[in-house]
């Protein structure tokens, strides 16, 4: 079950790597008509409109996105499949379909009929069961007459039949499932900025499994009506609390962890200090960038758990912090420059420069915490253990002989050490990655070495389960990976 959680939070951000065009389209169509938001410029209404086409179909990109990323073989005909079967599910249980079956005025039907179409939790589940469906039937072999629908052609049909008993299910099922999520959503909303803290403490607890993807959707996206991010960019909510959700993670990512990156290099031994410092400097550039945090979390989060308890307690104080005041901004991808700078165009931000201010104050916070229990317990971060940080282990060697690449770049490089650092290519069963780690199932995880795959640059080594292994590579990870399946 761990197991395939995990992947259904990788597959999740197929469909959320789309969110960032959203926010650009939308950051510049707010920038070019900041009063009347589209309606006083028609360029400006073209890339508003444009961003919202995404905004607006999220679940169905949900829907195709986990159909895709939890098949087996990542083949088109399961991305197909769950299109047709979210449309099935949809139209069946839209208001219309089921005020004709009740015999009723559209308007009788309930919120629960009405929203369906556009329902993230109704794209999960058609997509999840698509998927199953194909993992189950893709290779089906029928009589030579229906030859044409064997195989992977035979899942989108079959789907279709199960999503209609699936709406029959859900017709019944449904209506108390959604309240039951809208409340959810209405308790976690009503808890205010203390709701936003925890939240922010454990969104940064569970990145170690990679659980993180599923609580977020509960938050960011329209499954039990919060709806933070779509709700910001499209700026349909309420000032000073849409955003909420979002707005904390920017003097963190942006200010807090290379603060913490600086004092582990302040800390570092006199002769490590240089690799250390090339190290920490690019990782914090990445996060203050772009939002993208793992790489220098990974640096400290297994040599000194204690600090990535103290990082996730941080975390959910600054969620306060700007909850409690109010400030709000919003990302498409992740809380870095890039999306702090778009969001900034979106008129329902508020006040959103004092989170660079809180920023400078996290900064001074992680430093002095950092260097004060790295020294006071003398905590082995990087630079301060006697192992080597970062090398490219050599290629050719005897055991890595068989995984010479005829692309001698640094990809290749990198992924020949790594598979050695596994086991070898006969030790891997299956391999796939999500924002910046390699997610890897092996036959023998007592083959895995993991000083060698660290060796080869990763950031860290994760076994969340047997024969599950987690290596985090950074934001090159799908470079990586398309050479290690090159490989394969």
């Amino acid at each position: 079950m761990l197991r395939y959680i995990q992947n259904m939070g990788r597959a999740f951000m197929l469909p959320v790597a789309v969110l960032p065009a959203a926010a650009l389209l939308l950051g510049i169509g707010y920038a070019i008509d900041p009063e009347g938001w589209g309606a006083g410029n028609a360029v400006a209404g073209m890339f508003i409109t444009a961003g919202n086409a995404i905004l607006t179909n999220l679940a169905i990109l949900f829907a195709v996105g986990l159909a895709f990323g939890m098949s087996k073989d990542k083949n088109g005909a399961a991305a197909i499949a769950g299109l047709v079967s979210f449309l099935v599910v949809t139209t069946l249980l839209s208001a219309d379909s089921v005020a004709l079956l009740r015999g009723i005025e559209v308007e009788q039907v309930g919120e629960a009929f009405t929203i369906i179409d556009n329902n993230v939790f109704i794209g999960i589940i058609t997509g999840l069961v698509s998927a199953a469906l194909y993992n189950r039937f893709s290779g089906t072999k029928l009589p030579d007459y229906l030859a044409f629908f064997s195989g992977r052609r035979a899942v989108p049909i079959i789907a279709v039949f199960v999503m209609v008993l699936i709406s029959g299910i859900l017709y019944f099922v449904w209506p108390f499932m959604y309240n039951g999520l809208f409340s959810f959503g209405q308790w976690i909303s009503g808890m205010g900025a203390i709701g936003a803290g925890i939240y922010g403490f454990f969104n940064r607890l569970l990145i170690p499994t990679g659980l993180h993807h599923a609580l977020n959707s509960v938050f960011w996206f329209d499954t039990v009506g919060i709806n933070d991010i779509g709700n910001f960019w499209n700026s349909a909510g309420e000032t000073g609390i849409t955003g909420r959700y979002q707005a904390g993670f920017f003097p963190i990512m942006m200010f807090g962890l290379p603060g913490a990156a600086l004092a582990m290099y302040h800390t570092a031994k006199t002769e490590y200090k240089k690799v250390a410092g090339s190290i920490l400097l690019a990782a914090s550039l990445t996060a203050f960038l772009t939002g993208v945090t793992e790489p220098l979390e990974f640096s400290f989060m297994f040599l000194a758990p204690l600090l990535y308890v103290i990082h996730a307690l941080l975390t959910g104080i600054s969620m306060f912090i700007a909850a409690l005041f109010e400030w709000t901004a919003g990302f498409g991808f992740s809380a870095g420059l890039i999306d702090f700078v778009l969001s900034t165009q979106v008129p329902i931000a508020n006040q959103p420069y004092m989170l660079m201010l809180q920023g400078i104050v996290f900064f001074i916070i992680y430093y002095v915490i950092f260097r004060v229990v790295i020294t006071a317990l003398d905590l082995k971060t990087p630079g301060r253990t006697d192992t080597v940080l970062e090398a490219e282990a050599p290629v050719g060697t005897e055991e890595g002989e068989d995984l010479k690449s005829a692309h001698n770049d640094r990809y290749s490089r990198k992924a020949e050490q790594i598979l050695i650092g596994l086991g070898g290519k006969e030790n891997i069963d299956t391999i796939d990655y999500c924002t910046t780690r390699l997610r890897m199932n092996v036959h023998d995880d007592a083959r895995v070495d993991e000083e060698k795959i660290k060796g080869a640059g990763a950031h860290g080594v994760i076994k969340p389960g047997k024969n599950n292994i987690h290596v985090v590579v950074g934001t090159e990870v799908e470079h990586v990976a398309e050479e290690m399946k090159r490989l394969l």
